[in-house]
């Protein structure tokens, strides 16, 4: 699909984004232009998964699928990790089962479950 340049400008943008800030940005165009992004999520889902298969396999979602016993070291490592504030890091950890990263390299991936784990958490790469 070819994109207008303003278009293709927002999408390079947006490509950078961390599923934290996409998340807002989405909510935040909900509310600007009285709109839902429920089923584009549910279309742009479909493309992605077609996407995903096509893609390099050296990419990796990373899940936090649990948190454990050391919740406090898992936040701070999210924040570490992320480069998020206390506050998102704590409200991304507590949403687990959650994808904290997506499309990361595999070795950056697997250094991100590695500390994770030494944390406490659980961490599944897909």
């Amino acid at each position: 699909m070819e994109l207008s340049k303003n278009a293709q400008k927002i999408m390079d943008l947006v490509k950078d984004m961390s599923a934290i800030e996409l998340n807002e940005l989405v909510k935040a165009l909900e509310e600007e232009f009285g709109v839902s992004a429920v089923a584009t999520v549910a279309v742009a889902g479909g493309a992605a998964a077609e996407d995903a298969g096509a893609a390099a396999s050296d990419e990796s979602n990373v899940e936090l699928t649990d948190i454990g016993q050391q919740k406090i070291n898992v936040i701070k490592a999210v924040k570490e990790l992320l480069g998020l504030g206390l506050k998102e890091a704590k409200e991304l950890v507590e949403k687990a089962p959650v994808v904290i990263k997506e499309g990361v390299k595999s070795e950056e991936a697997e250094a991100m479950k590695v500390k994770l784990e030494e944390v406490g958490a659980t961490v599944t790469l897909k």
